[in-house]
């Protein structure tokens, strides 16, 4: 079958069936291909492209190169009350991050509150998408992990903490759960290669040349170091994180973590936080939390706007937003992701429909 053309959009059902399926022929159960192709199409429905469908190629080295395993569960090394550690084995994050999210709210909602780590683990996607599972589940949620890494201590020139991110989700009474999820970079490096291909400056705050000096030559910032986000404060949660993430489980930590588009044979060895509060066990009725969390939301949506603003936001409120018309409309793909799509079924035997044929 000739693969099908590049459309503007596809269809989410079309998408998500087709990420699936290429896991599927890789060996996954159809439990586990739809929900690790159910994460990485979310993403690009919500407008976080970093984390969605263009990791498919790298994802599907890896597993073929062995630095990825296709088991799908975690093994529990450590069980103690609201405590856990599991040992993911290398295995797809997506897989292990559900697993180990559910029992930490397993475990709030038994002892109030649920902490579960995980070492050897692999990249698990959009760190949103656990704290969701704990919001919508009533309690809090936060999630993290750390990466290889790639930005200095203030006032040095090499890196030695990871753009790690950072989610936490809360329940509400009257809406989607309120969810944050950040990396702690100032800026993005597709941001710096986007003034690079524009011959533009770039702020002094995003990036440091190959001596550890703030720049403003994308160019040079590309050779470098990229920036914490507020300088050392930044610098001091990502430094935090690779305590609560690798340290903590008995994982990789700093120079142990290794890159995701290095040597795919070679396991990218991060480590995983949940954390899940019950939010009944602070209050005698249930959804007073949700409400609480609805009224601090009013607040903030109805303060004051600045001259030019139309409205302010709540955070995850943009992306939420995109998943509704991406939900609605389709998703909307860049053609070296499609096309990266395409090759990657070609080459493991799966036939794909054309999207058109799909509605």
């Amino acid at each position: 079958m000739s693969a099908p053309d590049f459309p503007p959009t596809v269809p989410v059902r079309w998408l998500t069936d087709a990420v699936a399926s290429v896991f599927g022929a890789l060996g996954y159960s159809e439990q586990a291909a739809g929900l690790v192709a159910g994460s990485l199409v979310d993403a690009d429905m919500r407008g976080i492209s970093s984390h969605g469908v263009m990791l498919l190629p790298m994802y599907v080295d890896r597993i073929r190169a062995g630095s990825v395993s296709r088991a799908e569960r975690a093994e529990a090394v450590r069980d103690k009350g609201a405590i856990a550690v599991l040992d993911a084995g290398h295995a797809l994050g997506q897989l292990t991050g559900d697993q180990a999210m559910r029992l930490a709210v397993a475990k709030a909602q038994t002892y109030g509150v649920g902490v579960v780590t995980v070492r050897r683990a692999f990249h698990f996607g959009g760190a949103f998408r656990y704290v969701d599972l704990a919001a919508n589940s009533g309690c809090v949620g936060i999630a993290a992990a750390n990466t290889r890494p790639l930005m200095p201590a203030p006032g040095g020139a090499s890196a030695v903490v990871g753009n790690n991110p950072l989610a936490v989700g809360v329940p509400r009474a009257g809406g989607k759960p309120v969810i944050l999820d950040v990396a702690l970079s100032e800026a993005a490096l597709g941001k710096v290669r986007l003034a690079a291909g524009e011959g533009r400056e770039i702020p002094a705050s995003w990036a440091t040349d190959a001596q550890g000096r703030p720049t403003t030559d994308p160019a040079a910032a590309l050779k470098g170091l990229l920036l914490p986000s507020g300088a050392h404060k930044g610098y001091g949660l990502a430094l935090m994180i690779d305590v609560l993430t690798g340290v903590l489980s008995g994982g990789a930590y700093g120079q142990g973590v290794q890159g995701l588009y290095a040597d795919v044979s070679v396991p990218n060895d991060c480590a995983h936080f949940f954390l899940a509060l019950d939010a009944e066990a602070f209050a005698e009725d249930a959804e007073e939390l949700a409400r609480r969390v609805d009224d601090l939301a009013d607040q903030v949506l109805g303060s004051a706007l600045a001259p030019g603003t139309e409205r302010v936001h709540l955070p995850g409120d943009i992306e939420a937003g995109r998943y509704d018309r991406a939900a609605r409309d389709g998703v909307a793909l860049q053609p070296s992701v499609f096309a990266g799509l395409v090759e990657v079924a070609a080459g493991l035997g799966v036939p794909l429909q054309s999207p058109a044929s799909v509605g």
